[in-house]
């Protein structure tokens, strides 16, 4: 009879429970976007973290996208989206929504819709 291996097993004495590290990889990032509720048109960008720095840099690319169109960009009271440092380009206007009020921001959907198959 040949060794059977048992891989990914960790075997001990009956009645003792292993204790094993385990490390998940994980990688993390952030999508930042617009959606335009009327058509349907959307604008999404991955970026590496949740900050004033890269909110700034999803709106100079939102900006860049629009070109010589404007879009009123609907927020909600995140610290990133009010800091003084954000420097909001001409054709992008700020509506910032009440505090504690998503359902109100139309991008919340879309966003409930991409994690729902990610949930557990």
């Amino acid at each position: 009879m040949g060794l059977k291996t048992l891989t990914g097993k960790v075997i001990t004495a009956s009645g003792v429970k292993p204790t094993v590290e385990v490390k998940w990889p994980r990688e993390n990032f952030w999508i930042y976007g617009a959606i335009e509720p009327l058509t349907g048109d959307h604008f999404l960008y991955e970026y590496p973290k949740l900050n004033g720095e890269c909110f700034q840099q999803f709106l100079d690319w939102l900006s860049q996208q629009l070109g010589s169109d404007y879009a009123i960009l609907q927020v909600d009271q995140a610290p990133a989206h009010t800091s003084s440092a954000i420097r909001w380009p001409e054709n992008i206007i700020p509506l910032f929504q009440p505090p504690s009020a998503p359902e109100l921001n139309p991008i919340e959907r879309l966003w409930q819709f991409l994690k729902k198959p990610l949930k557990n």
